[in-house]
């Protein structure tokens, strides 16, 4: 399948390609830098592609940022995603230049903004600033202290939860609309209907679950053997000599995990709590477009511009062979159009094994994101996700009930509909 059809260019590719350009940046103007030292972060390593060193963006950098994004997608609504590292560094003088000149360039478009961060370095004066200019805030947090401060911790090796659960009660005094990123690990397994519920207690509605497989490689001690007790590197599955890291989830307790937290909101709360994996099965289910390229049929559209104006493909491949170029010293719209990155979305479908095209569930999962595709299939070829037992076991789990909530919506009635038959079938 993946010799036959790698370079295949379907019908809804040319239709997508052809039509007014819009897509996503996540500007990452730290880079890697951060605050934390969370033991499963992928991009605190990142600062060796750049020798080591972790500038922050410059503000000739940052207008020439502001005013290509803008002027590249031809929609009303353009979305600024800052996200790091950890943003806050920049402090917040930083934001309000930037803000300044969204306003200059904007023209007759409508800018949005949203900041993902780690909270513990939320002030007064960053809530009142979000407040004023509309931010969406997401913040990072784990579940209960147990499980949150596992692996988040800061440099010093101390944990982190009681600051970003004040974080969380400043932005909730200041009206700041915030939703929450939740990290599924090795301590998170069995315990989905905890974290669930110590979410909603936080007050948040809008919740994203994220699976967390990585590979590593251990520096070398003075022996040239690995050293077990130091940091290790996190890098790409192929890297010689990677292993999965001990902090990954196992593919069918995240699905567990997930199923454990359906089974509680599609009894109480449908159309009051909301989760991204639910709503982008619901969609994909419809035949509609999911919202988040995990889940989508292709990719590309989704790209991060690093704090020295270079463009990767994806956050997830910030790795040099996926530099697509430098806003510096090409247009932004130049880049994302190109034929490189255009691949590389189309490759998200392209590159799949048999086993995923003939899946019942190939329409909700789309093989998820490519990141986690280092698995072997039975007759032996590679790409396959290393969680498709954990998304089989979901699919599988919630499929009566995404069924019925698609026949509510053809009725034009709303999903919460389904709260009283799902009762009744448990």
């Amino acid at each position: 399948m993946q010799s036959q059809f790698k370079d295949t260019f379907s019908l809804s590719d040319a239709i997508r390609l052809a039509g007014p350009t819009s897509f996503n940046i996540m500007f990452k103007p730290a880079g890697s830098l951060c605050n934390l030292d969370c033991n499963y972060c992928y991009y605190l390593d990142k600062a060796e592609i750049y020798g080591g060193r972790e500038p922050k963006m410059t503000l000739e950098i940052l207008e020439n940022c502001v005013r290509e994004y803008i002027a590249a997608n031809d929609v009303q609504e353009v979305t600024f995603n800052w996200h790091g590292g950890e943003p806050l560094v920049m402090g917040l003088d930083f934001y309000k230049r930037a803000v300044e000149l969204q306003q200059r360039y904007c023209g007759d478009k409508v800018i949005r903004n949203t900041i993902q961060t780690n909270g513990t370095l939320i002030t007064p004066e960053f809530a009142a600033f979000f407040k004023e200019n509309d931010f969406l805030v997401g913040i990072s947090i784990d579940g209960p202290k147990d499980i949150h401060d596992k692996y988040r911790k800061d440099k010093g090796g101390f944990p982190t939860f009681d600051k970003v659960v004040r974080a969380i009660g400043m932005l909730y005094r200041y009206g700041v609309e915030y939703n929450t990123m939740t990290t599924v690990n090795r301590a998170s397994e069995g315990r989905g209907a905890e974290v669930y519920d110590f979410l909603k207690r936080l007050g948040t509605r809008f919740m994203q679950f994220m699976p967390v497989v990585e590979h590593v490689v251990y520096p070398r001690s003075a022996s040239g053997k690995p050293d077990k007790k130091a940091r290790p590197y996190i890098v790409d599955p192929g890297t010689e000599g990677a292993s999965i890291a001990q902090w990954s989830v196992n593919s069918l307790a995240f699905g567990k995990f997930m199923c454990d937290i359906f089974d509680n909101w599609v009894c109480n709360d449908v159309g009051t709590y909301f989760v991204n994996l639910f709503d982008c099965t619901l969609a994909n289910w419809c035949g509609e477009l999911p919202g988040t390229c995990s889940y989508a049929e292709t990719c590309g559209g989704n790209s991060v511009i690093e704090h020295n104006g270079d463009l990767y493909s994806c956050d997830h491949f910030v790795y040099p062979k996926y530099r697509v170029g430098n806003v510096m010293e090409t247009p932004l719209r130049e880049l994302m159009v190109s034929a490189r990155q255009s691949k590389f979305g189309i490759d998200k479908r392209n590159g799949l094994p048999v086993k995923c095209i003939r899946c019942r569930f190939y329409s909700a999962c789309h093989g998820e994101c490519p990141k986690h595709r280092f698995n072997v299939t039975e007759s032996g070829e590679t790409g396959l996700n290393a969680l498709c037992d954990g998304y089989y076991y979901f699919f599988s789990h919630v499929s009566p009930y995404m069924d019925r909530m698609k026949e509510l919506l053809k009725k034009k009635e709303p999903p919460r509909g389904i709260i009283p038959w799902a009762r009744m079938m448990r």
